[in-house]
């Protein structure tokens, strides 16, 4: 696998920093993750304190974030636990936390401490807003991270509120940029000897997801609006609803080249012709009349018989509008292991999302599920750090571990 002999010590909680680490250990890497002695990662129990019944059924949210990594459970408050981890990075490439800033500094798990004694490490951080500014220090959580970027007022139609988002997907995104900036700092060790300090963020994350609207506000001195889908200015960049409740969508930017065909499709052959709809440029002009012509025109049919029409038709660009509930038996999610089956050790066969990048060489895989509570906290000491029962016995006593 792409990362195999690449060792990450993972000090994060909830989404955003273990999902980064989560993506590195998909490809292969050994992550090892840090939870505190009494109560671990808070992601452990957030599903229990919404009061869903776990008793026969893995814990999603815990599963999602924390697959392939061991567990060791320390201290930290005491010397001796902090010193674990101290010697564990020692013995690293990876390390990656995302506490609030001042934390790791007063536990001596820094960026300074930890690279004065180990200068290929790789430090990765997680944070709310970025290192710098007013509000660097901030607390954030996923839903701050889709309010500050903007992205609540992008999403929907004018006029309506501010829209959330569900799923974590500033943590998401934010992971993702993480590992990105992690796997840069591994390529650049290589070449210079040196690890670095890498850091990501919800709200530079979430940005650049809207890279083209900020390019616009930055460069034109507005932001893509939010447009209503009554009057969309190409009507065949939109979504309509079948006849059975199900909906299309349609992604035909170069509208003009399928505007004949597509009115025969729709058997609408009269609408190609019409002077209001003729050009991209005059639909647009007629917008709403030309929405409403198609929102009846659907209407008639079901989705699956569309699709099918679509089909025989010609080269159209068109696609179901799926919900989350819809992926799972997507037949292009199957296909391309997008969900995959993995063996869970107390549930069996569970389906999971699987990896979303493929390579075809050295090809990531799913091999571990989520670790117990402290599952590897011996193994680790043992194998890599070269604690001794008695050391461990000693530790357990003094309630380090």
């Amino acid at each position: 696998m792409p990362l195999e002999g690449v060792r990450v010590v993972d000090w994060t909680i909830w989404q955003l920093g273990p999902v980064a680490s989560v993506m590195l250990g998909d490809l292969g890497a050994e992550v090892i993750k840090i939870e505190e002695r009494v109560g671990g990662d808070p992601g452990r129990g957030v599903l229990r304190a919404q009061g869903m019944d776990l008793s026969d059924r893995p814990n999603f949210y815990f599963e999602a974030n924390n697959r392939n990594k061991k567990s060791l459970t320390v201290d930290l408050k005491k010397p001796e636990g902090a010193e674990i981890v101290r010697l564990l990075a020692d013995r690293s490439d990876v390390f990656v936390q995302n506490m609030r800033q001042g934390v790791a500094a007063r536990l001596g798990l820094d960026a300074p401490t930890l690279r004065a004694r180990n200068e290929r490490l790789v430090y990765a951080s997680a944070t709310g807003y970025g290192p710098e500014g007013p509000d660097s220090a901030q607390p954030s959580f996923d839903y701050l991270g889709i309010a500050r970027s903007g992205i609540m007022l992008a999403a929907g139609e004018p006029g309506q509120p501010p829209l959330g988002i569900a799923g974590g997907i500033a943590d998401q995104m934010g992971a993702v940029m993480l590992a990105y900036g992690v796997l840069a700092a591994l390529l650049a060790r290589e070449k210079t000897g040196r690890g670095q300090e890498v850091d990501a963020s919800h709200l530079g994350s979430m940005a650049w997801l809207q890279g083209l609207s900020v390019s616009a506000k930055c460069m034109l001195g507005f932001a893509l609006p939010r447009m209503p889908r009554a009057c969309a200015l190409n009507p065949l960049w939109n979504h309509y609803q079948c006849g059975d409740g199900q909906w299309l969508a349609l992604s035909m930017i170069q509208a003009d080249r399928y505007w004949a065909r597509f009115c025969q499709v729709l058997e609408r052959p009269e609408a190609a012709t019409d002077p209001r709809f003729v050009t991209m440029q005059v639909r647009g002009e007629h917008a709403a009349a030309c929405v409403e012509l198609l929102d009846a025109a659907f209407a008639t049919r079901p989705r699956a018989e569309w699709l099918a029409r679509f089909a025989a038709g010609g080269d159209f660009i068109v696609s179901v509008v799926n919900s989350v509930d819809d992926l799972p038996d997507d037949p292009q999610m199957q296909a391309n292991d997008y969900i995959t089956t993995f063996a869970h050790p107390t549930f069996g066969p569970t389906k999971v999302a699987g990896l979303p990048v493929r390579l075809s060489e050295t090809p990531g895989s799913l091999r571990l599920p989520a670790p117990e509570f402290g599952q590897h906290t011996e193994e680790v000491l043992i194998d890599l750090l070269g604690y001794d029962w008695d050391e461990i016995a000693r530790l357990k006593a003094a309630e380090v571990i």
